[in-house]
């Protein structure tokens, strides 16, 4: 983990010295994608700035699961060392049967991931890698208040228009707004996301409450007789909350929020027929959130003259491999990287190289996370976890698994 520096100051060393072109790139969202896509921008000597549609930042989602490979792309982004100072790093990834408890994988972690994926697993709140991320940008680079109205495109220029009325013209223009992304509808057209027919339930809860249950430090995953239904636990804060995650089955509640609340007793009584270990872990919390999971199909083109996408507003897809995050981290870094290529490609050109080194690999994450049956029993999880954002090849090639 200690050569990941070392190796980006190379990556940018190197773009900076060939047919450098510092281009003006606006971001539309100030997410997770978003945020990483301006510090790698910014790095690597581009002026970028980030427009983001809510008036200002509130502490909202309740957890995040970086697997390492969202964690090497961020130490390049200098942000590992705000993260530990709150994350836990589980010891394991388990599966486990959801009536008879019997484990079906296992996956060790912490030192092991290090060593053999070369960076750990860190399992944290949203809103402290948003604080981390932010630390790293200077003031004045995020616009809030800033909702996108219109995207045109003249001359290899891309003038944004805003609802509040402003109007900016970039070289470049990054979508980072999610899953109902304003960008993606102005490149393609109107289009609705797909409703799964599940809901999630998210709780956190304090270690103290239940200390003697198993595997706390943990990543346990509870399959459930169907693929709607699983539970998923956690530590956060360093091992001092343990953050519960549950899906249900609902055709008929469509709501998306992070902060509508739920029902806890509804929540107990879904999972009343699961092992005793799994129902303590729900039987620990006092009150849980509840939305309802979205997911597009894959897209067959994520950019148009100069107007890209990243994240969630080209391949947003259900939690259940614990990838949306990391793939909008990595698009960050590779998009940073291809655009550091535009002297020598054209803008254009370098979107899509982008395009052709994500585009695979975030297909097959979003079809295998719809599909919901990664390492339930046993299974390969080094070609996700090993993939370096800073040195992987700008082409399309994904490894065998």
């Amino acid at each position: 983990m200690d050569r990941i520096p070392i190796i980006v100051a190379m990556v940018m060393d190197t773009m900076r010295g060939a047919k450098a072109m510092a281009l003006k790139v606006g971001i539309a969202g100030g997410g997770v994608g978003g945020l990483a896509a301006a510090i790698a921008l910014r790095g690597l000597g581009h002026e970028a700035a980030v427009f983001e549609q809510a008036p200002a930042y509130g502490r909202v989602g309740a957890d995040i699961n970086l697997t390492s490979n969202a964690v090497r792309a961020l130490t390049g982004l200098g942000v590992l060392p705000a993260l530990l100072e709150t994350a836990a790093r589980p010891t394991f990834r388990i599966s486990r049967v959801w009536d008879s408890g019997e484990e079906t994988s296992r996956l060790e972690l912490a030192e092991t991931a290090v060593r053999k994926y070369g960076a750990p697993q860190l399992t944290l709140h949203r809103a402290d890698l948003l604080d981390a991320l932010l630390d790293r940008i200077p003031d004045g680079v995020i616009r809030l208040g800033h909702k996108v109205e219109h995207v045109e495109q003249d001359g290899g220029a891309v003038a944004v228009t805003f609802t509040n009325g402003q109007r900016q013209v970039f070289d470049a223009w990054i979508g980072a707004d999610g899953i109902h992304s304003a960008t993606r509808t102005a490149l393609f057209g109107p289009e609705h996301a797909k409703y799964t027919g599940i809901v999630s339930h998210r709780g956190v809860f304090d270690r103290d409450r239940a200390p003697a249950l198993p595997d706390l430090d943990a990543f346990v995953k509870w399959w459930g007789p169907t693929r709607d239904v699983q539970l998923a636990t956690f530590p956060l804060t360093r091992g001092r909350e343990i953050f519960v995650f549950a899906t249900t089955p609902e055709p008929d509640w469509r709501h998306e929020s992070w902060t509508t609340p739920g029902n806890i007793d509804e929540v107990r009584q879904a999972f009343a027929g699961f092992h005793p270990e799994a129902r303590a872990y729900i039987d620990a919390c006092t009150e849980v959130t509840k939305t309802a999971l979205y997911y597009r199909d894959p897209l067959p083109q994520w950019w148009r003259g100069h107007a890209v996408l990243l994240g969630d507003a080209c391949h947003a897809m259900p939690p259940f491999m614990a990838q949306g995050a990391a793939m909008a981290i990595e698009d960050a870094v590779v998009l940073a990287r291809a655009l550091s290529e535009a002297g020598r490609t054209g803008v254009e050109g370098a979107l899509a190289s982008y395009q052709q080194a994500r585009k695979p690999r975030a297909d097959e994450i979003q079809q295998q996370s719809y599909d919901n049956k990664w390492l339930k029993v046993g299974g390969n999880a080094d070609w996700v976890y090993t993939y370096d954002a800073w040195s992987a090849p700008l082409s399309g090639a994904i490894e065998e698994r």
